[in-house]
């Protein structure tokens, strides 16, 4: 496997200079944050990320992520303006040596929490996801943001997006990720550059919003819209972990023995008694995940993709951008990789 780290760019607090300090780290991965929603990214642009992030010694072979525009998930407007933007996004990036873009077909939000900073008891603050909290949020009052939402929705532009997601069914949405997909991937075939979805997080519906990257029966529909080995999977351990109804090393095992797993995000959360989660630290003890179990699911399958860890608690006095400090996503870093030289020798 190829150890990787989520970069934010150069206004990033964490810098490349201490990325390179963690040990077996490859690579990281980034994306061009200032380019609007389904604008085509120059390759210029791409070019000038990929020689800053050599210069400090590292790789960049994976995009997180390049965004879909809600027009291609709603099917209506510029869909297929965005379309053609997209396949230009894929064949730029595979010029300029790119392998693997994540993506989401999330409706409106990306990853959603309740709160940032809860202090666990440990003392270490951690995002978290209560269900008490959720209830009392309204996203059309214009006070809700989170990280992973496009800031550039004003009140109006989400009750508006709200008003046409309530008249699609996930049928729908189904029907417009296969027309994407269908587009999509023979353009990535031919620039040699692999698709990998991320799941739904949480994988269950948010604010009557469909979601529908949730489960191994959605997967499997998913993989099979177009059966293509570069039509796979960002396997999200903590994202599709946050419910028992799944189970993380079966689906490693299942998917990553099919070569459909093209980047893995490991990470740990608790879950709670009544289907809320905390995210804590990568150890297994630590949270509701078998870390080991998951990682040697993905050894027996001869992984050899990109992983990176995921979420990290703040920890040691630590500021900066929520979930992605320094401190505890290296030690998740050190953690998986002590765990796969144990069994690469016990192999």
């Amino acid at each position: 496997m190829k150890m990787t780290f989520r970069w934010y760019g150069s206004d990033d607090p964490v810098s490349l200079s201490k990325i390179r300090q963690i040990p077996n780290m490859s690579g990281v991965v980034s994306a061009i944050y200032d380019i609007p929603v389904g604008e085509v990214w120059p390759v210029e642009r791409i070019q000038a990320l990929k020689r800053e992030v050599t210069a400090a010694g590292l790789e960049l072979e994976v995009i997180e992520s390049v965004p879909v525009h809600e027009d291609i998930k709603l099917g209506r407007g510029d869909c297929e303006r965005y379309i053609e933007n997209y396949k230009q996004n894929i064949k730029n990036l595979g010029q300029c040596g790119i392998k693997v873009i994540c993506y989401n077909f999330m409706p409106v939000f990306d990853w959603t929490r309740t709160q940032l900073d809860k202090e666990l008891p440990d003392g270490s603050n951690a995002l978290v996801y209560y269900k008490d909290q959720l209830e009392k949020m309204n996203p059309l009052s214009g006070e809700l943001s989170l990280p992973g939402w496009d800031a550039s929705y004003k009140k109006e532009d989400l009750q508006e997006l709200f008003e046409a997601y309530g008249k699609l069914t996930e049928e729908d949405l189904w029907h417009n990720l296969e027309h994407f997909l269908s587009e999509i991937i023979p353009v990535a075939e031919a620039s040699d550059v692999k698709m990998a979805i991320h799941p739904d997080d949480p994988p269950w519906n948010i604010f009557g919003l469909p979601r529908i990257i949730t489960n191994e029966k959605n997967l499997d529909r998913f993989l099979a819209l177009v059966d293509s080995p570069y039509n796979g999977l960002t396997l999200c351990s903590g994202s599709l972990g946050c419910t028992t109804a799944n189970d993380i090393p079966a689906l490693v095992r299942k998917y990553a023995g099919m070569g459909r797993i093209h980047f893995a995000h490991v990470r740990n959360v608790k879950i709670l008694p009544d289907g809320g989660f905390e995210e804590s630290a990568h150890d297994s003890s630590c949270g509701s995940l078998d870390i080991f179990a998951i990682l040697k699911a993905y050894h027996d399958a001869g992984f050899d993709g990109y992983i990176r860890p995921d979420h990290g608690r703040m920890i040691w006095g630590e500021t900066g951008r929520a979930g992605y400090g320094l401190y505890d996503r290296a030690l998740g870093a050190v953690y998986i990789n002590g765990i796969w030289e144990a069994l690469d020798k016990m192999s």
